[in-house]
């Protein structure tokens, strides 16, 4: 199932184009890295995709099954974040609060995916801590198992294992690849090529030009410029 479609976008803030020539999508269980340097319009196109800014032109069109409320969004931590003075429970928990203050109660089933999420992402026992006393790795396990509790079908993540040791970000990377794995799709920025070749289904590069192909395929060519720059 095609969840969006995008073509000749044109991406950027108040009329000033940050990318342009943007044609790809996303089906239901890709998992699209994003790839490119800073600067190049990666962050202004996740908040475009989460509905957070529009288009400047092009088109962008989701399918009627899928609304952007299904789309979960992990984005760079702040240091305001990092410092924040909540138990590893509350920020979980602050997930599953209904954003139109509707039902501003929690029910037992919401407390009790609170609890799978933590336990999903391995940080159920330190759930009486207070979060700006855990380590990166654990607040971003724990930031991750607030956005599951959005229960959403997409997570769109933004660079989630900046700052991270080499043992800790490999383990990050598991984590959503297990989710990958039990049905969720993933949109993910990253510096990480590695990564992106172990992992994704497609890539978006920014780089000497917007491309979107096959993972296979883009590391395929990438290989071949390489063995053809060495001769």
């Amino acid at each position: 199932m095609e969840l969006i479609r995008c073509k000749d976008l044109t991406i950027g803030y108040e009329g000033q184009a940050v990318a342009s020539g943007l044609t790809f999508r996303i089906c239901e269980g890709d998992y699209l890295y994003i790839l490119g340097e800073n600067g190049s319009g990666k962050s202004t196109l996740m908040k475009t995709l989460l509905g957070l800014i529009a288009p400047l032109s092009g088109e962008l069109v989701r399918d009627p099954g899928f609304s952007e409320s299904e789309t979960g969004y992990l984005p760079q931590q702040t240091q305001i974040q990092k410092d924040f003075p909540a138990s590893v429970k509350e920020v979980v928990l602050s997930g599953c609060l209904n954003p139109s203050f509707l039902k501003p109660f929690l029910r037992s089933a919401e407390k009790k995916m609170a609890d799978e999420s933590m336990k999903r992402m391995r940080v159920y026992e330190l759930k009486d801590k207070c979060f700006r006393d855990l380590s990166g790795g654990q607040q971003q396990r724990v930031l991750l198992a607030r956005t599951l509790c959005m229960k959403k079908r997409m997570l769109v993540l933004d660079e989630p294992v900046t700052g991270l040791d080499q043992e800790t970000m490999q383990d990050m990377y598991r984590l959503i690849s297990d989710l990958h794995k039990k049905g969720i799709t993933i949109v993910m920025i990253s510096h990480d090529p590695s990564a992106a070749e172990k992992y994704a289904t497609h890539i978006l590069s920014f780089d000497d030009g917007i491309t979107f192909e096959t993972a296979d395929r883009y590391f395929h060519r990438e290989k071949e410029e390489d063995d053809g720059m060495d001769h």
